[in-house]
């Protein structure tokens, strides 16, 4: 015999987690779509030249490749936004400028595993190529800032924002600008492994001094209010004209945030984070929830202008970000938020007999046509058993037609909450349930 089991790193989803990680895709799918972003697809592998050396030395430690059956070089992909790249140079053409997509699939990387973490996970992502404007980068914001809210949490997340701008302005007054990769991964560690280890991490990989990191962990401490973060970073990056560049550009993208209509208190300006991709050139952003903050960041992104230049000389910057599914749901899960249902159908129907199949599967079939989702229970059992079956899967409402109620056009609606019941007229059916349904 096989012993049943997944690889460490990997899960199944029963039907539990799959339904609400179904109900994070369809709210993801639908809030994307309002913004006008179209949906694409793109192969699970890619040729590995595509993807290696395009996220940071950690993304290329944890590429699953292999050579094919062909005798080619091939990867699975870290991430969406690297095969986006190669997306757009190969077909911007066909496409035309800016060109907005979402993409929801799977993605692999061989890392630790950790809470909320798995080996392979599902991303989330929506993009905005071929444009630099300050609008698009105001609107990745509001995307996120729009996805957490209609998932359900409301006012209880904050989006971090940064520009690897101002980052690398800071790293250029103090004589670091040609180890800035190497300081930018360390910066992107603080909320995990602290200021001292990051300082030394600094020294060792950057060769900074113990006064350079010192005063770039002095940087990444400010706090306050957004416009006095602002004031206090203006002298700090005075020298420098990217600094300068990104500055400005941090805040007319808060203050497009804030036109928008987002309370202030949603979008945090916070100079610490970095994103540990090598590809970012502009703006970042990080999501934090507010009753779990250890847990990192469930939505991320940034701009990325030069990466779709190793694939074409058309100059296609671009944009986006990816929320962070697995974690996410890890976090609701925690929270309590993933609710106990097993079905995705509201409405049970039980079998009494066998001569009664014809008349419920009519029944069925009418609620159906209504826009409900209804399950016919197979097997004719007493009625208690089969309610109890309907409790345990999370079924709303029973719809009961024995011999009687079908000789009489009659059927029993059953509020499986309270146990509360009331009869109706057969055609009348659907309209009670669904006036139940929204009730609740």
């Amino acid at each position: 015999m096989i012993q049943p089991r997944t690889l460490k790193g990997f899960r199944d989803y029963l039907p539990q987690a799959m339904l609400a990680r179904e109900h994070l895709i369809d709210a993801a799918r639908g809030v994307y779509r309002s913004y006008g972003f179209a949906p694409i697809d793109t192969p699970a592998l890619e040729y590995l030249e595509v993807l290696a050396g395009k996220g940071s030395d950690e993304t290329d430690k944890q590429l699953y490749k292999f050579t094919d059956a062909g005798g080619r070089d091939v990867g699975m992909r870290f991430d969406l936004t690297v095969p986006l790249a190669r997306f757009a140079a190969q077909y911007a053409q066909q496409l035309g400028l800016p060109f907005k997509r979402y993409h929801i699939a799977s993605v692999w990387r061989g890392e630790n595993t950790q809470r909320g973490r798995y080996r392979e996970f599902m991303q989330c992502d929506f993009d905005t190529i071929g444009t630099e404007s300050a609008a698009s980068d105001i609107e990745t914001a509001l995307v996120i800032h729009d996805l957490l809210s209609k998932i359900g949490f409301a006012d209880a997340f904050t989006i971090q924002v940064n520009h690897r701008g101002v980052l690398n302005g800071l790293l250029e007054t103090l004589g670091l600008a040609e180890q800035s990769t190497h300081v930018l991964r360390a910066i992107d560690k603080l909320a995990k492994i602290g200021p001292e280890k990051v300082a030394a991490e600094m020294q060792e990989t950057a060769g900074a001094t113990e006064e350079q990191a010192g005063q770039v962990l002095e940087f990444a401490a400010l706090e306050g209010p957004n416009q006095q973060v602002l004031e206090q970073l203006k002298p700090m990056v005075a020298e420098s004209e990217v600094g300068e560049a990104g500055l400005a550009r941090l805040e007319e993208v808060l203050t497009g945030i804030a036109a928008a209509g987002v309370a202030p208190e949603r979008v945090k300006l916070d100079v610490s984070i970095a994103r540990g991709l090598d590809y970012y050139t502009g703006m970042i952003y990080e999501t934090t929830l507010t009753q779990l903050p250890d847990i990192g960041s469930v939505a991320s992104g940034g701009r990325y202008d030069n990466l779709a230049q190793m694939f074409t000389k058309q100059r296609l910057p671009g944009i986006g970000a990816s929320l962070g599914l697995d974690r996410l749901l890890a976090a609701m899960e925690e929270l309590g938020m993933v609710p106990e249902v097993r079905t995705p159908a509201e409405v049970f129907v039980p079998l009494f007999n066998e001569e009664l199949l014809g008349p419920l599967l009519k029944l069925s079939s009418d609620l159906r046509a209504a826009g409900l989702r209804v399950e016919l229970f197979n097997e004719p059992k007493k009625l208690g058993k089969q309610l109890q079956y309907a409790d345990k899967r999370g079924h709303r409402v029973a719809v009961i037609a024995g011999p009687d109620e079908i000789e009489a056009g009659e059927c029993q609606i059953k509020n499986l909450a309270d146990g509360s019941s009331t009869t109706v007229k057969m055609e009348a059916a659907a309209g009670e349930i669904a006036k139940l349904l929204s009730a609740e």
